[in-house]
């Protein structure tokens, strides 16, 4: 396939002042023109984003004083949550890749014969994933310098329904600790209290997410690195249909993750 030119600026990161970094890597969107053409019309939307997810946490990091790391390009460019070999997260389990030719409904992505060779994939890899994961463990350094520890909050979202991944309507708050094995027992604990102790919204704690790449990746407790997935049902702050923010919706569980965000720099 044709070379195409990686954009400068392909995240953004600002550095807070407490031991916590928000990580958004699907929050991006974009996808360069020369890999748009070859993609099916619906896919050119990108609607597997987790979307307004940094809208979402902006006001909740800014109170907080958190380091917040988003993507600009889309996870149909590369996947900054895979891991760059492409192995698998959920073996025997179907799933989207590193750089995926199908969606998360099943439909392939790209027009017939369209779909990037292993040369192009590393070539995203070079110019996307890597300058993410360099700015990720770069900022994680900073905040454990400065702080002894550091907790590293992945901040996702999904469509409630998505037969392929999953059976029946998500659960509202997919909490995921790799089954407890990227933070203290104690501040798993201290998060599935909260979650106990509201009504209004279901939720699960290591279930069908557990934590992806990063997550598993990036997670040194003993070193003082936790890290902890936050899997939200976009139905809960937008429209899945239309992908428009909902503030209503939004503004009613912001309290409940600014707990559970409270939780990981007490």
């Amino acid at each position: 396939m044709g070379r195409y030119t990686a954009p400068m600026d392909t995240y953004t990161l600002h550095q807070g002042s407490a031991p916590l970094l928000i990580s958004l890597p699907h929050d991006g969107s974009f996808i360069p023109e020369s890999i748009a053409a070859r993609l099916h019309p619906s896919a050119r939307r990108a609607p597997d984003t987790d979307w307004h997810v940094g809208r979402l946490y902006q006001p909740l990091a800014q109170a907080l004083g958190a380091s917040v790391i988003r993507p600009r390009l889309s996870r149909y460019v590369v996947d900054l949550n895979r891991p760059a070999d492409g192995h698998a997260l959920y073996p025997g389990q179907r799933e989207t890749g590193l750089v995926s030719t199908i969606g998360f409904d099943g439909v392939p992505l790209y027009l017939d014969g369209q779909a990037p060779d292993a040369a192009e994939v590393q070539q995203r890899v070079n110019d996307y994933w890597r300058p993410y994961h360099q700015a990720l463990a770069q900022e994680i350094a900073r905040l454990l310098d400065t702080h002894g520890r550091v907790v590293v909050w992945e901040g996702h979202s999904i469509r409630s329904l998505v037969p392929m991944l999953f059976e029946g309507r998500l659960p509202d708050l997919n909490l995921g600790t790799a089954d407890g094995a990227s933070c203290a027992p104690a501040l798993q604990e201290r998060l599935a209290a909260r979650l106990e102790a509201q009504s209004d919204y279901a939720f699960v704690v290591n279930g069908r997410f557990k934590g992806g790449y990063i997550t598993r990746q990036y997670a040194q407790p003993e070193q003082g690195v936790q890290t902890v997935q936050l899997e939200l049902a976009q139905l809960n702050y937008m429209d899945e249909d239309s992908f428009a923010y909902d503030e209503a919706k939004a503004a009613r569980l912001q309290p409940l993750i600014l707990a559970l965000l409270r939780e990981c720099v007490a």
